[in-house]
């Protein structure tokens, strides 16, 4: 793919976030209003490649300069990395973050692409395929023997007051006193 010349030319060669030369690609911004070159930025194969799931930190530290680009399209990806290694618990990040300032149309164009990747998530649902939130009661539908723990917990047994895990598949609740993961297919919503 051959990258557009006055997107080369406003990034002077240089990775937008990095300022690497190596591995240049043509990065699209998620969630924009259009698809010119001012609603793209040049990236380096490392930055193209942690967008969005920063796993190399001390790469990003890059972030506390080119955060203060005044293109927009950096600017919105400066503040996404910052967001999620903020989320990973990177105080440095945090605090780049707290000194950053979009303009309302590109903290906007910014958000978007978070909200939307919070909600890609897959919703916990029951055997019936009703939705389980925070807080829900369920009902056991089959007996389960719960290793580990030396009893099994009966078909019929409530579980109250569940919470949610970072899996889809599975909850959280108190059977016989103690905490245990429950696979959510095999609780019927109470």
């Amino acid at each position: 793919m051959t990258i557009d010349k006055t997107l080369l030319a406003r990034a002077n060669g240089h990775c937008e976030l990095c300022s690497s030369e190596e591995g240049l690609t043509e990065h699209a911004v998620a969630h924009s209003s259009a698809s010119d070159i001012d609603h793209s930025a040049l990236l380096c194969a490392t930055c193209h490649g942690e967008m969005g799931q920063p796993t190399n930190i001390n790469h990003w530290r890059c972030l506390g300069d080119s955060m203060w680009s005044t293109v927009p399209a950096v600017q919105v990806l400066a503040w996404r990395q910052l967001t999620a290694l903020a989320a990973q618990g990177e105080s440095w990040a945090q605090d780049n973050l707290d000194m950053l300032y979009l303009d309302d149309e590109t903290r906007a164009w910014a958000e978007a692409g978070v909200a939307e990747s919070d909600d890609d998530s897959a919703p916990t649902v029951d055997s019936n395929g009703t939705r389980l939130q925070e807080g829900d009661s369920v009902t056991l539908i089959k007996d389960l023997e719960v290793k580990g723990a030396g009893f099994t917990a009966k078909r019929g047994t409530l579980v109250k007051n569940i919470r949610l895990t970072n899996n889809p598949l599975h909850i959280e609740g108190k059977v016989n006193g103690i905490q245990i993961v429950l696979v959510a297919a095999y609780m019927k919503k109470a």
